[in-house]
């Protein structure tokens, strides 16, 4: 039962902070009869529709970002087993750097990292 009384007091510690930020929030907020119908991301006026098209160049710079989140996605990992599995480990993370590397060589001489 100790168990359970320790998980208890977290939840209870959490609802208590979560009602303190909320009561916070409240006290020093300025309200909802302040705040303007505008956006909330500093009070600019929106140039276009949310929902609007993006340039279709805007894609490959998407394309390269996730291939590089996936890099990191993949290092993490490996960098915790690496010393366990040895030298294969090396060679397998190299080989998918060098696959990497390709993929973004090849895409800059198609020219997606030009802007313009």
């Amino acid at each position: 039962m100790d168990a359970w009384q320790a998980l208890l007091v977290l939840l209870g510690v959490v609802l208590g902070g979560l009602c303190a930020v909320h009561g916070l929030s409240l006290w020093l907020g300025a309200g909802a009869e302040s705040l303007e119908a505008g956006p909330f991301a500093g009070g600019v006026p929106s140039r276009e529709h949310a929902l609007s098209r993006f340039h279709v160049r805007w894609y490959a710079i998407t394309m390269i970002f996730l291939a590089f989140d996936m890099e990191m996605l993949f290092m993490y990992p490996w960098v915790t087993v690496v010393s366990e599995v040895g030298p294969s480990a090396v060679i397998e993370m190299f080989l998918f750097l060098a696959i990497l590397f390709a993929a973004v060589v090849y895409a800059w001489r198609e020219g997606a990292f030009r802007w313009v």
